[in-house]
């Protein structure tokens, strides 16, 4: 377990730094989904590589129908997590889509136990309510700064979340029927077909001969070739609830790397934010490794 939870901690840190590397991308003008687009599509070149390569060493491929139908329903829960985001920054600003994305440990905590997955917990529960808090405090939602939380904002933002649940959970049953590039392959090629109709194509082709292509490669690599791989692997050893706290890694990256790469200043109310995030995951883990040893 401890080494699953590495992996996808791994993974987050990774999001969180692509996240620094989307804001950079997008400050040159591109568009929000234009930027997504372009990581799913590094993603899928690079999982096409990977299973070419193992096709050459003689590896056989699995593709078969659980693995497809769960991979699928990831693609579409990466797709609609991205598109539900942006459309809760563009409506209510990104303080308020950043925290109601990240309800997502609470719907998964919940989920788990309304189909038996895991026991309720006082502990567990604490862990979901301390990591909103950090994020609130994080985010500065709670400030004196102008909060648009519109219906549209409040909806999509907590769809976000909903389709961010979604694929823990269709990933996590997705690597018990197949391997990482196939499932990865498949769920990268589903979220690619639903972010097509709404992107713009043109200005999706000019990435091409644009000056930032090549910052492109590096967020593409970096946000889905390499961290979606670490963390459908480490998801295989660690309970839905535990990846989801684990994630709140990613917030956390991103606003680092805002303060060292982007010249942000962190507010104090923000660093202790930081710190109940990082406590949080760091108690749940630890938690639960000594109840696995305690039981074993």
């Amino acid at each position: 377990m401890p080494m699953s939870v590495f992996f996808v901690g791994l993974g987050a840190l990774q999001w969180g730094l692509s996240g620094g590397l989307a804001s950079i991308l997008m400050g040159y003008g591109w568009s929000p989904l234009v930027v997504s687009l372009w990581r799913i599509l590094v993603g899928l070149v690079c999982m096409g590589l990977w299973l070419i390569w193992r096709g050459a060493r003689g590896k056989r491929q699995e593709f078969n129908r659980s693995l497809l139908a769960w991979s699928a329903l990831a693609g579409v829960g990466v797709a609609g997590n991205f598109f539900c985001y942006f459309i809760s920054i563009r409506a209510g600003g990104v303080a308020v889509a950043i925290t109601l994305m990240y309800t997502a440990p609470v719907m998964v905590y919940v989920i788990s136990f309304l189909i038996g997955a895991e026991k309720p917990s006082w502990s567990s529960a604490l862990v979901c309510v301390a990591t909103l808090i950090g994020v609130t405090l994080m985010t500065g939602i709670y400030g004196n700064a102008p909060v648009q939380l519109t219906t549209l904002a409040l909806i999509s933002g907590l769809l976000s979340g909903a389709f961010y649940a979604l694929f823990i959970f269709a990933f996590k049953s997705a690597g018990e029927h197949g391997s990482a590039p196939a499932a990865l392959g498949v769920a990268f090629l589903t979220g690619l077909v639903v972010l097509l109709p709404l992107s713009d194509i043109s200005e999706a082709v000019k990435v091409l001969s644009s000056a930032q292509f090549p910052l492109f490669i590096i967020f593409g690599v970096m946000g889905a070739g390499l961290s979606f791989f670490f963390y459908f692997w480490g998801l295989r050893g660690v309970l839905p609830s535990t990846a989801a706290v684990t994630s709140m890694i990613e917030p956390v990256t991103a606003t680092l790397f805002g303060v060292f790469v982007l010249g942000q200043l962190l507010q104090p109310v923000e660093a202790l934010g930081i710190t109940i995030i990082l406590a949080a995951v760091s108690w749940l883990n630890i938690h639960r490794q000594l109840t696995a040893q305690r039981w074993s």
